[in-house]
């Protein structure tokens, strides 16, 4: 299963993303790149900076909502 799927799907399951969680977990060094492409397929995903240089992600809703 590619690194965009598997991130949609934890995304879809309510979770929040940040990019460590995104290595550990799927090994995925370029969240910001999987998060753009996700983007430009029409899902909402909101981001909040925190402090230091990172973000968090979430689904702000479902596709076609």
């Amino acid at each position: 299963m590619s690194q965009e799927k598997q991130i949609l799907e934890y995304l879809q399951a309510g979770n929040k993303i940040t990019p460590i969680d995104a290595l550990n977990l799927f090994g995925c060094f370029r969240l910001g790149a999987r998060i753009c492409d996700l983007r430009n397929k029409g899902y909402n995903i909101d981001n909040e900076a925190k402090t230091g240089s990172f973000a968090v992600y979430k689904l702000k809703n479902m596709k076609g909502n």
